[in-house]
């Protein structure tokens, strides 16, 4: 922190899902976290708890986005998302849900069914709506394939199995697996071994497709996650995003552009879409408020 001595900071804790975190405001910019302090506040057994942290921040006074007010001026708020480890990331698609629902509930922001507001990250801007249920839907914009060939290990698997890779715009690596039980007897409790290893690390999604695949034009599939500077997540936002776009990539051309994923936290909805700028991937689902405290920081 900036300030001595310690300050109290009220926080709360809510999850997407299952993929849960600590959220607090901070719009005139005094906490500056350091990769300790989100490590302490992540703690589960010393902490809140949390598979990361949600801070929310004016972007024009944050150095790092304030350039993208140029891209939307209306993208006044900046989600600074830190995982467990305390290190940065791209986006967080379940968390940018419970940061919007953060500012709603708060009075920082207006937001009525089937409005827009964008959100800045460090991964662009990221538009999100609210339904008439509570739900919310982030547009998670424009995905890439990576053109990399990508093998992936972990226990419980025979051997070594192909990956495909994606950009949402956190990076993954997909792997499809044959069965239910395959995919319950995989050891998540490390780092899977990927090769080539990622400069940056990746997040590895283990899918496996339901049956039916496919009911009134809607694909399912279930998916288990493990997220670089976090561990194994009982969600992966952005990862079920990327897990439905390999799933469809693998059916072809018969596979639908809307999926029904299960993961062990619930399930989420992923949708791709045409842009003009190309095709988009939206998700959406539930953000869930916990509890509030304060902590000392």
């Amino acid at each position: 922190m900036a300030s001595t001595p310690a300050q109290t900071l009220p926080v709360e804790k809510a999850h997407g899902t299952g993929n849960d975190f600590v959220v607090f405001a901070d719009p005139d910019g005094l906490y500056d976290l350091t990769p300790a302090q989100v490590q302490a506040l992540c703690d589960r057994h010393r902490g809140v708890g949390g598979d990361g942290i949600l801070r929310a921040a004016r972007t024009a006074d944050s150095p790092e986005v304030k350039a993208l007010l140029a891209e939307e001026r209306e993208a006044t708020w900046f989600m600074d998302y830190r995982n467990a480890d305390g290190s940065l990331a791209e986006m967080c698609g379940n968390g940018i849900r419970v940061f919007v629902d953060f500012l709603v509930r708060h009075d920082l922001v207006a937001l009525t069914s089937g409005q827009t507001l964008p959100i800045a990250t460090r991964g662009g801007v990221r538009d999100v709506t609210v339904s008439n249920s509570g739900h919310y839907q982030v547009d998670l914009g424009r995905w890439q394939l990576v053109d990399t060939e990508t093998l992936v290990h972990v226990p419980g698997l025979d051997v070594p199995r192909p990956a495909l890779r994606l950009s949402v715009p956190n990076p993954h690596a997909v792997v499809i697996v044959a069965s239910n039980d395959e995919l319950d007897a995989l050891d998540l409790s490390a780092l899977p071994d990927v090769r080539p290893v990622p400069e940056d690390g990746v997040n590895v999604e283990f899918v496996v497709p339901q049956d039916p695949l496919i009911t009134d034009g809607v694909g399912h599939i279930r998916m288990r996650v493990y997220e670089r500077g976090v561990g194994e997540t009982l969600s992966c936002g952005t990862g079920a995003a990327a897990a439905a776009l390999a799933a469809r990539h693998f059916v072809g051309d018969a596979a639908p552009h809307h999926w029904r994923v299960d993961v062990p936290g619930g399930q989420l909805s992923v949708r791709m879409f045409p842009t003009e700028e190309g095709e988009h991937v939206a998700l959406s689902g539930p953000a869930v408020h916990v509890f509030a405290t304060e902590v000392q920081v």
